[in-house]
């Protein structure tokens, strides 16, 4: 347990040095956040399941957009510990905040096709994963600000770790009915020619306390720390953006597949 506290306070520790220096060529901003997120997976053989996802992006906590996102997926759960998923996801990102994103200030739409593999286990109360994803985005630009819409899909490549630890209020092992404590932290990384100079794009800390009701729904509630890099410059200065605040999950976990009467 001791190293993966050590883990975090490492990646804690790196996005603050790397945040902090050089201060004088940054900008500096930050918003309040809400992220409203649904999670569905429908099992529909014994290996094989369908992933549903929604993510409702709220700045201000909830009276503006942020950003809007739906990723489906297939996942072959290998064996209880391992599980790999390829999928698709659209998302609209909105102009909020001090700084756009876009330089013209205009919402933009990406599409990213991603590839995942999700690594599992258990130390003594508490439950770890580990999930690597690769992203091919393609996201949405605008050549000339005489246009309407996004005329232009250059693709950026990503990485993205996330390490994940959940452990019960009372006992040894999430149950019905038992509340649970969850920390997480993920790190993306980008990388190909078009990523250009900023390699380190975010990284999103979160606390959360969550509820199983039963094996089919959970809910989880807390807070979300967001550090994100632009993939521009202002005034020759690259624009570090702080977001903090709520995120509140709903998950569902249907089996499909046809059980033998008994």
């Amino acid at each position: 347990m001791k190293k993966y506290i050590f883990l975090f306070f490492t990646v804690f520790v790196f996005v603050n040095v790397h945040t902090s220096l050089g201060q004088n060529s940054r900008i500096h901003t930050s918003n309040t956040i809400g992220w409203y997120n649904y999670f569905g997976t429908f099992k529909v053989s014994q290996n094989f399941g369908v992933h549903t996802e929604y993510q409702w992006r709220r700045n201000q906590i909830i009276t503006d957009w942020q950003q809007s996102l739906l990723r489906v997926g297939v996942h072959y759960n290998l064996n209880p510990r391992v599980l790999f998923r390829v999928g698709y996801a659209w998302v609209e990102t909105f102009p909020y905040g001090e700084y756009s994103i876009n330089g013209l200030g205009r919402d933009f739409t990406e599409h990213r096709i991603f590839e995942m593999v999700q690594l599992s286990h258990k130390e003594g109360a508490v439950d770890l994963s580990h999930r690597f994803m690769l992203e091919q985005r393609f996201v949405g630009r605008y050549s000339s600000e005489n246009e309407t819409t996004e005329d232009e899909f250059p693709l950026l490549n990503r990485f993205r770790y996330m390490i994940r630890l959940q452990t019960p209020l009372i006992g040894n092992e999430i149950k019905d009915d038992i509340p649970y404590v969850v920390l997480y932290d993920e790190i993306f990384v980008g990388f190909g020619e078009n990523v250009q100079a900023n390699i380190f794009d975010q990284n999103r800390i979160g606390i959360l306390l969550g509820y199983r009701f039963n094996k089919n729904v959970r809910i989880e509630g807390g807070v979300l720390s967001q550090t994100l890099q632009f993939g521009r410059q202002i005034n020759g200065k690259n624009v570090i953006q702080n977001n903090n605040g709520i995120i509140l999950n709903a998950s569902f976990n249907i089996d499909l597949t046809h059980k033998p009467i008994e």
